[in-house]
């Protein structure tokens, strides 16, 4: 009979491996649960043979020439993979399994028709191991800049249950509905992106362009300039560069570069845990942008976490991929107490509503989902109704940046207006 290999987690959800003899894989795991362990991983330990001819391995002359391919046919590639990509890949796989195609089979028409990249190369590894005798879940597990730990765990799990054309179709729309709320805020944030951008380069050209005409005017009336105006013609020269002899870079070469500044400064604090820290707590603070913040990442920890359930990953493992996932250093905390006491034998409602991360209808519907059973469902139920407010949130933050920007636009020009044209009452009110 045939030696397993298999993962699990025990009573007290900590991880252990060994192996088992077994007829099939599903004895495997039927004999694995007698044991009081719950599978993650089960996989039949193969032992490749050399045949008598030029050293090639059985399994390789069974194939009759369904070889993996050669390294040389791998191509160099820049970046990563598109969650798009990888989200077409993932439904076309559920519907080749569907089909009752095999998984080699699968791999070897997906990869075919991918464009060269890196997906194409990847796709050939994972080929080539499979064929090998590893698990699909271990040879994704191999390229986590492609299949990442949520993905990998929700293939292991559709391989124990026998389930992966379901599981394939599950990750397919959790990655299709993830990308539609990530594109609802980036499209929402596109038209005042390019509105301050447009009307920050037309402030700055009047600022180094039209001011030091007026300022050659202005000599000329040999009269004492308002405040105001003195205070406009500063900005106008150290942004050109006038305002000190010994000014070596003009002031809008600092403008230029302050939002390249900026986002690496941020992303440079956020390498550190602290300062992760306090910047989600201060952005959770925000007026609106907060509560976007919060309900976009409830909506996600949500989808993630129920989808992971419904998959058959373990509670325990699934609160750890889902922590991982989370963005938010608030969230992640959040959920790190809640696996403590979901391990523990605690519920999962209590943590969660200690931590006050969470609207109570969260922690309610969350609570009622563990009492009847059915918390994947519950999560999912969230998460769409979440979708729908961050849609909501998303129309009135537009709403209220475009009287925030008309504001803000028109109290510059006021303010340039106004420092150019009080030389001229001067001038006008000393004559008369």
């Amino acid at each position: 009979m045939p030696n397993y290999v298999y993962e699990a987690l025990n009573e007290a959800g900590k991880p252990t491996k060994g192996e088992i003899t077994a007829v099939s894989s599903d004895e495997a795991v039927a004999q694995i649960r007698g044991q009081g362990y719950f599978p993650t991983s089960v996989r039949e330990q193969k032992v490749k043979k050399k045949s008598s001819r030029g050293g090639k391995s059985s399994a390789s002359a069974i194939k009759g020439g369904d070889e993996p391919k050669k390294w040389t046919e791998m191509t160099i590639t820049i970046g990563g993979v598109s969650q798009k990509i990888l989200t077409t890949f993932t439904r076309q796989m559920s519907t080749l399994q569907d089909a009752g195609l095999p998984i080699l089979r699968s791999l070897a028409i997906l990869q075919e028709q991918q464009k060269p990249g890196l997906l194409k190369n990847v796709l050939t590894s994972v080929h080539e191991d499979v064929s090998g005798g590893s698990t699909l879940s271990d040879a994704m597990a191999k390229h986590p800049k492609v299949f990442d730990r949520l993905y990998t765990k929700m293939i292991a799990a559709g391989e124990v249950g026998g389930v992966l054309d379901l599981i394939l179709q599950r990750l397919a729309d959790f990655m299709e509905k993830a990308a539609k709320l990530r594109r609802r805020i980036i499209g929402a944030m596109i038209y005042p992106a390019v509105v301050l951008s447009v009307a920050g380069a037309i402030v700055l050209g009047i600022m180094v362009f039209i001011v030091p005409s007026f300022e050659k005017i202005f000599d000329d009336f040999d009269t004492e300039l308002p405040g105001l105006t003195k205070f406009l013609i500063n900005g106008s020269r150290w942004l050109g560069g006038r305002l000190y002899p010994d000014q070596m870079v003009p002031g809008i070469v600092y403008m230029m570069f302050m939002p390249f500044v900026l986002f690496f400064g941020i992303k440079l604090i956020r390498k550190s845990s602290l300062g992760k820290a306090l910047l989600d707590r201060v952005i959770l603070k925000i007026p609106v942008m907060g509560m976007l913040v919060s309900k976009s990442t409830i909506a996600k920890f949500t989808r993630t976490l129920g989808t992971l359930i419904s998959a058959g990953v373990p509670i325990l493992d699934a609160i750890l991929i889902t922590k991982e996932t989370a963005s938010n250093h608030v969230f992640v905390t959040a959920l790190a107490a809640v696996h403590d006491s979901v391990r523990q034998g605690d519920s999962f409602a209590e943590p969660l509503r200690t931590t006050k991360v969470c609207d109570a209808i969260v922690v309610n519907m969350i609570d009622v989902g563990e009492e009847t059973g059915e918390l994947d469902k519950m999560l999912m139920k969230i998460a769409d109704n979440y979708d729908e407010e961050v849609d909501t949130l998303v129309a009135a933050l537009v709403s209220l940046l475009e009287p925030i920007m008309v504001v803000l636009l028109g109290g510059i020009v006021g303010f340039i207006v106004i420092a150019l044209f009080l030389p001229l009452v001067t001038l006008i009110q000393s004559v008369t």
